[in-house]
């Protein structure tokens, strides 16, 4: 007889398995559909002469926190501005020298409005990265980085799983190509990064 418990880890293992499997794939489909426009996006933004200031809502908000410190950490000055916040006074840390890279997976997020609206009163360029190249994002956003639809891992297909990968990885893609362009070396990442094992091996 089998042990209940032996059946109940396979079916865990199998869907932590699935789950990797399914991100893996929309990562490559990310790769074979990669935007065409991407390097204008590296020129848009390595030529920014103020912040990028990353903003977005909810699962977004927490990946757009994530990019913006790895900018920050290497060679690209970032900040995260939460729409809230930027509703309630927060806007004045925008600068005309700044480029806002925003991210919304509809393109549709109400809580980015105010946001929109500013920028383009102070004519400030606004990168966006969204799976909806038609929405409103999209249609105020001066370069559009388009992400492919792909199915959630969630088993109802709500929760942000897949979508965030996909936004998590261009991130990483972003900041990497950036550093490369700025000839970003060891040596300027040990003065960012004093603390730490990264900051002792750096040493």
């Amino acid at each position: 007889m089998q042990n209940p418990n032996s059946q109940e880890n396979n079916s865990i293992l199998e869907t932590g398995r699935n789950v990797i499997d399914l991100e893996a794939k929309a990562l490559t489909k990310l790769s074979a559909e990669f935007p065409i426009n991407f390097p204008e996006a590296i020129s848009l933004l390595f030529n920014c002469e103020g912040h990028i200031i990353i903003s977005g809502v909810g699962k977004s908000g927490h990946i757009g926190k994530k990019i913006s410190s790895t900018l920050s950490s290497t060679g690209s000055p970032s900040i995260f501005l939460h729409p809230a916040e930027a509703s309630h006074g927060d806007l004045g840390l925008i600068k005309q020298s700044d480029i806002l890279l925003i991210i919304s997976h509809s393109g549709e997020t109400v809580e980015l409005a105010n946001i929109l609206s500013y920028a383009q009163k102070l004519s400030i360029k606004i990168v966006s990265v969204t799976a909806e190249p038609k929405s409103t994002l999209a249609k105020k956003a001066n370069l559009v980085l388009n992400l492919p639809h792909v199915p959630e891992a969630c088993p109802n297909g709500l929760a942000p799983t897949t979508s965030t990968t996909l936004v998590l990885a261009l991130g990483d893609a972003i900041a990497v190509s950036l550093m490369k362009k700025r000839n970003f070396s060891q040596k300027d990442f040990s003065m960012f990064h004093p603390g730490g094992k990264l900051g002792a091996k750096l040493r």
